[in-house]
């Protein structure tokens, strides 16, 4: 077998997970703290997806624990196939949420005494901690696609 970094099971995808966590939770601790986002389907949707994506990694950050601990690689495909597809969701789900999110702040932005320049600042920052974690999102899932054919 061919071992992938990034793919699940490495020290790398532990990483990886552990980043898109603190991007998520930091993207949603911008947007919830103090500021009144429900007013925006977007900023909704934000936070929505965030809250997705903190328990989704978590849960693979701890199966890479797993595997790192005992040094044994992850071979399931099946459910290498269903995190792939978990994470391509994911990814997909957190690009079109920064990508609304930011949209947003920048047509608040252009009206500046609907959204004071601290909180449009919050909302950008917001949605820029959304748009690392897709990154790292889409990261984590083309690893683990690469390792997929490996596998069968």
């Amino acid at each position: 077998m061919v071992e992938v970094p990034g793919s699940v099971g490495t020290t790398a995808s532990l990483s990886l997970r552990l980043g898109q966590m603190v991007l998520a939770f930091g993207s949603l601790l911008f947007m919830t703290i103090g500021v009144r986002f429900y007013q925006f389907t977007a900023f909704c949707y934000l936070v929505t997806i965030m809250s997705l994506a903190i328990p989704w990694n978590l849960t693979l950050a701890m199966v890479d624990i797993y595997c790192v601990i005992l040094q044994q690689p992850f071979q399931k495909p099946r459910i290498l196939l269903a995190i792939s597809i978990g994470d391509w969701v994911v990814s997909v789900l957190a690009l079109a949420s920064a990508s609304s999110a930011a949209s947003v702040v920048d047509i608040l932005r252009s009206n500046e005494s609907s959204c004071p320049p601290t909180i449009c600042n919050r909302y950008q920052f917001a949605a820029t901690l959304a748009f690392l974690t897709w990154f790292l999102s889409l990261s984590s899932s083309l690893f683990n696609l690469w390792l997929l054919p490996s596998l069968i």
